[in-house]
């Protein structure tokens, strides 16, 4: 299944978005969570800019 969806992303306009992925700590007990998204490469700054 995975591969059909890179296959799929590697094709057109999938090469213009990224996942990304960011570590963000919790308030409440300490701990770390991942944030993961698939965004625009024109948006990847903003992404790990914003809290």
């Amino acid at each position: 299944m995975a591969k059909k969806v890179v296959a799929t992303l590697k094709k057109g306009t999938g090469k213009n978005f990224t996942k990304v992925i960011k570590m963000v700590k919790s308030e409440k007990s300490g701990s770390y969570t991942f944030k993961s998204e698939i965004v625009p490469n024109d948006n990847i700054k903003d992404f790990f800019s914003s809290k």
